[in-house]
């Protein structure tokens, strides 16, 4: 219980503790960073870990002379595709081991070609928005992996996801994460990075689920 209160009060201020770590340990701020993303990207277990308010306040304390822009943004982009590639990769590993039957009670076939299908076709751009959505970031490229999307075209898209969800949310606290306004209700930026892509993901689902069911009954 006292793991998962540390964890809801570093993501919920998380500006408080990233600025107290920066004055007190310095340079070593990047190597957090990079544990951070690298652990919320890359371990399908730890989907919980702060993403987009990272990125914001880490953005607005390089604008505020804390820490540098460029070494900030390269430490977060390596840690984001490596996080990516290593979660395909256990997907990839674990895909063969576990769906090695034809059919049975834990796996049907024709699902899997299924996803295998939707990932050729749409993964790409589902690689991307994920980065976007807390807990679908973290899974988007495990089940990548489980449903053997060419690497090449998952790497090609990790890429380009990462330099778009690394650039555009750290410039964006760059430049207005220390205007007055913003400051006063930092609080609630932080939970609207934190719900609003998560309630865009689960209206998504939900439509695509019923368009599904309609298109059954047809």
């Amino acid at each position: 219980m006292e793991i998962i209160q540390f964890l809801l009060d570093f993501i919920l201020h998380v500006d408080k503790h990233l600025e107290a770590f920066v004055v007190a340990y310095g340079p070593w701020v990047y190597a957090l960073l990079f544990v951070i993303v690298f652990v919320e990207t890359g371990l399908v277990v730890m989907p919980f870990l702060p993403g987009d308010s990272l990125l914001f306040i880490v953005g607005a304390l390089c604008g505020a002379g804390l820490m540098s822009f460029p070494l900030a943004v390269g430490v977060l982009l390596v840690a984001a595709v490596l996080g990516d590639q290593c979660n395909y990769s256990i997907g990839r590993y674990l895909g063969p081991k576990v769906f090695q039957w034809e059919n049975s009670r834990w796996f049907n076939r024709r699902a899997f070609d299924q996803a295998h299908a939707f990932y050729e076709r749409y993964g790409g751009i589902t690689i991307v928005i994920a980065r976007f959505m807390p807990f679908i970031r973290t899974f988007a490229p495990f089940v990548a992996g489980v449903a053997a999307m060419g690497r090449g075209k998952f790497t090609a898209f990790n890429v380009g996801g990462a330099l778009l969800w690394v650039l555009g949310i750290c410039s964006a606290g760059y430049f207005f994460g220390n205007l007055a306004w913003v400051r006063q209700h930092l609080d609630k930026i932080i939970w609207a990075l934190i719900l609003v892509p998560g309630l865009i993901a689960i209206v998504g689902a939900w439509r695509a689920g019923k368009a599904d069911h309609s298109a059954a009954l047809r």
